[in-house]
């Protein structure tokens, strides 16, 4: 019997070992994946309102300047493409100069 309670009680204790890990790594996980600040973050409405403005409107001046390249970069291609006077290109680019030509004298 008391072989028995002996190695009852060493099982005991490595289970107990174990969950104490276990509770460690699951606290370690909770602390890096930071939901204390977010909870927080949940409570305050006015700064979550003010985090989300200020999110957006740096997301709006990033795709501003994005499109701003890349519209700037396809226009230089066009222009790279109508100098080389290619057949069907340069008259594909004529036609288009034409129509916003048009499209600006009806305006004024």
């Amino acid at each position: 019997m008391v072989q028995g309670n002996i190695k009852d009680s060493t099982i005991q204790k490595d289970v107990s070992e174990d969950n104490h890990t276990l509770l460690v790594k699951i606290a370690q996980q909770l602390e890096e994946s930071r939901i204390q600040e977010y909870t927080q973050l949940l409570h305050r409405p006015w700064r979550l309102i003010w985090l989300n403005i200020l999110s957006g409107t740096a997301r709006g001046v990033g795709i501003a300047i994005g499109f701003t390249f890349f519209a700037a970069t396809i226009i230089y291609f066009l222009q790279v493409l109508g100098a080389l006077n290619l057949p069907i290109i340069g008259d594909y680019i004529a036609d288009i100069v034409r129509i916003v030509q048009r499209q600006l004298e009806l305006n004024y």
